[in-house]
């Protein structure tokens, strides 16, 4: 039998950086998250009552932060104002910050390799919810994500990133007049939430250090079974300080993606950008 050749980098690359910079695109990205915020406030009452129709769920939550990190302790804030059961599991790549809820210290693991010491001994749950350490998150978040995604019947989910933010997928990005989005593809970061069977079948995560691919390749596992998989529009999330990748070499990233995508089954990049619905309301 043939061996399976290693997938060619525009295969599973979004072939954008998602950069935003330049004088102009700033402030017209500016403008236009402030004008898309407006309009969500509208939306606010009908996102109360579908959280508030969510039984209490068991939510993990995990973020592996940096000690210079400015944005990990009001994320943490935001997620503990929750009305759900919410367990907070983090960790350090060098010494606690005071008042966080750390259970390790000093990773020197990549992402996902850190990710699973976290979850060694980690309690049941009913959704767990990963996210970066430079990420804001809007207010009522947690619970009106849930509301969201239980509504919609999501698997796996993350959040839209504003038009300010650095988002190297176009179909992460916030869109006007939606809800939820139905995608065939939801990102490694930098908020991803994966429901209980998803997250049976997904965790431990595989021994990667950056990732690139990973969810690629989820993306191909949620379509087998039948999952829905979606990015909330109205609760988008901020990501504006640290371009995607620069804190490590991108030739290591892609060897990475093209020796773990190697004969798994993947969802090629063009498709990972495509929409399959848009419901701009509840009922839609």
């Amino acid at each position: 039998m043939t061996a399976a050749a290693p997938p060619e980098p525009e295969e599973f690359l979004s072939g954008e950086t998602g950069h935003v910079a330049g004088v102009r695109r700033t402030l017209s990205r500016t403008i236009g998250d402030a004008l898309l915020d407006l309009r969500a406030r509208t939306a606010a009452s009908s996102l109360d009552r579908l959280a508030a129709a969510v039984p209490q769920r068991a939510v993990l939550a995990l973020s592996v932060y940096r000690p210079d990190s400015a944005q990990v302790a009001p994320a943490v804030r935001e997620l503990e104002s929750t009305r759900h059961e919410l367990r907070l599991a983090l960790g350090s790549t060098g010494a606690a910050l005071p008042g966080l809820p750390t259970v390790a210290t000093d990773l020197a693991g990549g992402k996902f390799q850190n990710l699973n010491a976290l979850l060694q001994g980690a309690p049941s749950f009913d959704w767990l919810l990963v996210f970066d350490d430079d990420v804001g998150l809007p207010r009522h978040f947690l619970d009106r994500f849930l509301g969201l995604a239980d509504h919609f019947d999501l698997a796996l989910a993350q959040p839209a990133q504003t038009l300010m933010s650095h988002a190297a997928w176009r179909v992460t990005r916030r869109r006007p007049g939606s809800l939820v989005r139905e995608t065939r593809f939801v990102e490694i970061g930098p908020v991803t939430a994966f429901r209980k069977d998803a997250a049976e079948l997904l965790t431990p995560f595989p021994d990667l250090r950056y990732g690139w691919g990973l969810d690629l390749h989820w993306a191909a596992l949620a379509a087998e079974r039948g999952w829905r998989l979606g990015v909330v529009d109205a609760l988008p999330v901020r990501h504006e300080r640290s371009p995607v990748g620069t804190a490590y070499g991108h030739d290591d990233a892609i060897a990475e993606a093209r020796e773990f995508l190697t004969g798994r089954p993947f969802v090629p990049a063009a498709q990972a950008q495509e929409t399959l619905a848009t419901h701009r309301t509840a009922s839609s």
